[in-house]
């Protein structure tokens, strides 16, 4: 793609490395192939390609974000399903976080778009805080399950449209996502160290995450129980915290590179000290997000060989188990047809695609890819709060997808699959990790006695 930046507008960094991303666009369309929203919508504007040409247009002109691209944009899953098709190697995640921040610097909202962002982004990155919101909202529920079924029969309310991002039909989705029951405290929610149960191999550290203490922390207590086992001992360091994925993709930089940094700090602290083989991520979405840190801080001499570093020894729990001598597994606990949903995160944004799939069949379980694997189930971060109307439409297509192959159980890597998914299929669903600690002697995942 030619590009007509000048010499000023290409003395900032930024603008620098989205014309390097730009002139790689060769307008194959290929990306509208795999991208959901063009899927959904036909629309051109709202494919990656249509995109990459508003994101050029506006930058080359150095001009603010306006309605018509930020509704484009904010239609974007960042999926990445487009950087696993494009032949040309555009690497599109770079060029829309840019855009997302450049229209949170140029463009102001709604006032009740900005109050919705601004709630998000006050309570998901912490675990405490998420934890008290969800049992607010879980005592409030059967009341608005009430006002909703009144509002709609009034017509007060209407039923999520496609394109729906109204206030109501946000509140239909957050409430939606809800759990039934509170998850007692994790064992793993706060610093720590786990010693090997065996004789000691290796020492890595655990991101214990935001949401996982909050939705279930039985991930982190399988992730840290299968590596104990296997001779490692695991570290969830001082000070490590949200990995900035979810502020990130809301355009909010700063607060971003504040996790970011928080977490380098935190790591760097214990690779100085004792040492580590690995950073563990067990959420796919922020694993993509750690391996970044390099790009993210790029241009922090403070932070810039740190950040590479942690950058360098962050990897998903399957892609280090798979890396690392792992004992035979005679035969699976029970003979269970497994339906492996691979998150976005995992095999776009990580390229993390037959490993999970490798151990899980060597664990003994049947393993079943699901149709339209590629395509998004509409979770991605707040996508499925923010954009309710195109996240409806995925789950309800990949819940069909999925239920045609008659599965037992369903097994994901990250947990924003897991709650979206969940909440529109009676399958039970696991992290990958719970069936891989289960088959390794482990308890058997609670859902699915459920």
């Amino acid at each position: 793609m030619q590009t007509n930046f000048t010499l000023a507008q290409l003395a900032d960094p930024s603008v620098a490395e989205a014309e390097q991303i730009l002139r790689k666009c060769v307008h194959c369309g290929f990306c509208t192939a795999t991208c959901p929203t063009y899927a959904l919508q036909g629309d051109e504007l709202d494919s990656p390609r249509g995109r990459i040409y508003m994101i050029k247009s506006m930058l080359e002109e150095s001009r603010p974000a306006n309605d018509d691209f930020v509704t484009h944009i904010d239609r974007c899953l960042s999926c990445l399903s487009c950087m696993t098709t494009c032949p040309s190697g555009v690497h599109y995640m770079h060029l829309v976080d840019h855009a997302r921040a450049h229209i949170e610097e140029t463009y102001k909202r709604g006032l009740p778009d900005r109050l919705h962002r601004a709630v998000l982004a006050a309570l998901l990155p912490y675990p405490s805080r998420f934890r008290l919101a969800l049992a607010v909202a879980r005592l409030a529920k059967p009341f608005f399950k009430v006002a909703d079924k009144i509002g709609l029969k009034l017509g007060l309310f209407r039923e999520t449209a496609p394109t729906d991002t109204g206030f109501w039909a946000r509140l239909r989705a957050m409430m939606r996502l809800v759990p039934r029951h509170a998850k007692p405290r994790g064992l793993y929610d706060r610093p720590g160290c786990v010693p090997a149960e065996t004789l000691k191999k290796g020492r890595v550290a655990l991101l214990a995450g935001c949401a996982h203490p909050a939705l279930a922390p039985e991930i982190n207590e399988a992730t840290v129980r299968i590596l104990t086992r296997l001779g490692m001992e695991v570290v969830v360091a001082e000070g490590a915290g949200c990995c900035g994925a979810l502020v990130h993709h809301l355009g909010h930089e700063e607060a971003s590179l504040a996790n970011a940094r928080a977490n380098i700090d935190a790591w760097h602290n214990e690779i100085e000290g004792e040492g580590l083989d690995a950073i563990i991520i067990n959420a796919s979405g922020c694993g993509t997000t750690v391996k970044d840190y390099g790009f993210m801080l790029r241009e922090d001499d403070a932070y810039a060989n740190k950040a590479e570093q942690v950058a360098n020894l962050a990897k998903d729990i399957t892609e280090f188990l798979a890396g690392i001598e792992l004992p035979a597994i005679e035969s699976s606990p029970e003979n269970l047809t497994i339906a492996y949903h691979s998150a976005c995160s995992m095999q776009h944004g990580q390229q993390i695609k037959e490993e999970p799939k490798t151990l899980l069949r060597q664990a003994g379980f049947e393993v079943l890819d699901v149709p339209e694997g590629h395509f998004c189930c509409g979770s991605a971060g707040t996508y499925n709060i923010l954009q309710p109307g195109f996240a409806d439409r995925l789950l309800e297509r990949k819940v069909k997808n999925i239920e045609s192959l008659s599965p037992d159980v369903i097994a994901t890597g990250n947990i924003g699959c897991m709650t979206q998914i969940g909440t529109g299929t009676g399958l039970p669903i696991v992290h990958t990790v719970e069936l891989l600690d289960w088959a390794s002697g482990g308890p058997k995942p609670k859902v699915l006695d459920e």
